[in-house]
């Protein structure tokens, strides 16, 4: 018996770590770690002891003889990539913490999401380094709690991780704090040794279409943050009375915000999905999504994993035409002699695979187009039409498979567009910024007064406005981690500034300020609120989602 890595696989690669015999691919030191869509289990060397589904934190591990229908095909998706990736065997060697100085070190963090959690965790192993985390908002977990889709709760399970670095000694929260508003740049730099900014990427890319801002003309970045309970977007006027909507871009946001707009609503009433939401979808007239992506499917962005649990949503056809799934000639050429690598040719598999699916009469469409880009949205008082043009592969045997439009255009009725073709950072008050790459210029996280520049002592990026909006939680992990060891690094050299002013005042300055501060204690009574409430419905809780209402609830007594 052997172990299989399922849809909810997060990247983190925690399981790699306690694997003996080195089964679990690819790990972190190899190349395709960066750009995997998951991790894989070799069936033939794993020798089944179970290590790596206690590690696992959103429960995607499963024994092949306990796997359900649904996830039968992961025997497979695993099976497959070791068939064009050769790996060797054996134990991992755990990496070697340096010898510290012996003094304290004070890091401030500038963000509550995945990547400052893992940054955090690396510097909260050690007693002699304390970290304050700061965010704008009442709640932490960032895009785990504010991004991933509310019917995914097995992702969120990474959360129990983060909760474990929050109730270090050596970790303190200061939530519903605002930095450059409470408490400033040069105000940090005063008090740590050290500040990481792990802010996100919060903006969207745009079409740069005419009549992209018509009104239902929105950014995918909103319409999730809206449907997840974010405070700043609750107001957001969303007009589902529309049959048909289109989301241009085919990433696993995409694929996400289509699902959530076709799901049935007494499903999704079981999630944590915001109310307000919620009752909006039970009103949607929308039946069918169109996913509209610009190269074909051998390059869509979504994960295999992804894609395939669409066949898997009750009362909801996936709909591909076969004449649209062209390959570019060499990925035709390598698929058709075996030599294609292996999540590709699933990718393709799987299309062919709903491409032939009977379309069940009365049930709810998202409909694939392939190699089509937008050129216009038009309409009177909000969205009616998307008109969008084919395209050709432009060149023949180029791995990137670049498209081209041909001129042919075509139009697509809809009440409402998602524009879903990537985050995007924006600048950072008080830091460097290449607007060409939307991040904070760094070397493995240490700001660069410009891009190649000096580096400016004791101030550091993580996260997407470190490396750009690509990759999830398994890369932001690393990505955290490269940021603490810098840190840490640093810190031995002795090249790290020392504070000029104690960090004992800073919760008093932020309230002089009219900071109010939410603490652990704080969060954990919003948390026990939440919950509380959801347990009435059988959910896994209803979020607060106004500001007034999180602070009440940090303030309230605990049960």
């Amino acid at each position: 018996m052997a172990h299989v890595i399922t849809r909810p696989c997060c990247n983190d690669a925690s399981c790699v770590s306690v694997c003996p015999v080195n089964c679990i691919h690819p790990t972190p030191d190899e190349p395709e770690f960066f750009t995997a869509e998951m991790l894989f289990i070799d069936p033939e060397t794993c020798i089944d002891c179970g290590a790596c589904i206690d590690e696992c934190p959103v429960e995607a591990i499963i024994p092949d003889d306990q796997l359900s229908e649904r996830d039968e095909p992961y025997l497979q998706i695993n099976a497959d990539y070791y068939n064009d990736h050769d790996v060797e065997g054996g134990l991992v060697p755990p990496k070697k913490s340096p010898q510290l100085p012996d003094k304290p070190l004070h890091v401030a963090i500038v963000g509550a999401g995945p990547a400052a959690f893992y940054a955090a965790e690396e510097l909260v192993r050690k007693q002699q380094v304390s970290v304050d985390m700061f965010d704008r908002l009442p709640t932490p977990y960032g895009l785990v709690r504010a991004g991933v889709a509310p019917d995914h709760a097995a992702t969120k399970g990474v959360e129990a991780g983060f909760a474990a670095v929050a109730a270090k000694k050596n970790f303190s929260y200061f939530l519903n704090v605002e930095v450059g508003k409470h408490i400033t740049q040069d105000e940090l730099a005063e008090r740590y040794h050290a500040v990481i900014y792990a802010v996100g990427a919060p903006t969207d890319k745009r079409l740069g279409v005419e009549g992209e801002d018509l009104p239902n003309s929105l950014p995918a970045t909103e319409f999730v943050a809206w449907y997840n309970g974010h405070p700043d977007y609750v107001n957001l006027s969303v007009d589902l009375s529309a049959e048909r909507a289109v989301v241009v871009g085919n990433g696993n946001v995409a694929l996400d915000v289509a699902r959530i707009l076709v799901s049935d609503p007494d499903e999704l009433a079981g999630t944590d999905i915001a109310d307000h939401a919620l009752a909006a979808l039970r009103d949607s007239k929308i039946t069918e999504v169109v996913v509209l992506a610009r190269r074909g499917v051998a390059q869509a962005a979504y994960t295999n994993s992804e894609f395939l649990a669409l066949g898997d949503v009750d009362g909801v056809d996936v709909v591909i035409d076969p004449d649209e799934l062209v390959l570019d000639p060499a990925t035709e050429s390598a698929y058709d002699d075996g030599t294609l690598d292996s999540t590709i040719t699933t990718k393709i598999r799987l299309a062919r695979e709903f491409a032939e699916r009977p379309a069940t009469p009365g049930n709810r469409r998202i409909v694939f187009r392939f190699l089509a880009s937008p050129v216009a949205i038009t309409g009177g008082n909000g969205v009616e039409t998307l008109t969008c043009v084919r395209n050709t592969y432009a060149d023949a045997t180029g791995p990137s498979a670049a498209v081209t439009p041909t001129g042919e255009t075509f139009d697509i009725d809809a009440g409402l567009v998602l524009r879903a073709i990537g985050y995007r950072g924006v600048p950072v008050t008080d830091l460097p910024f290449d607007e060409g790459h939307g991040v904070v210029p760094n070397s493995a996280g240490r700001v660069q007064a410009a891009a190649d520049g000096d580096v400016i002592s004791g101030l550091y990026v993580a996260g997407w406005i470190k490396r750009g909006a690509t990759g999830g939680i398994g890369r932001n992990r690393l990505c955290g981690q490269e940021t603490a060891e810098s840190v840490i690094a640093d810190f031995v050299a002795g090249t790290l500034p020392e504070p000029t002013i104690s960090r004992e005042g800073v919760a008093d300055l932020v309230a002089d300020r009219g900071a109010h501060r939410i603490d652990l204690d704080g969060w954990k009574r919003i948390d026990q609120a939440e919950r509380t409430a959801g347990k009435t419905g059988g959910r896994r809780r209803v979020k607060l989602v106004d500001i007034t209402a999180l602070e009440a609830a940090a303030q309230s007594e605990p049960a």
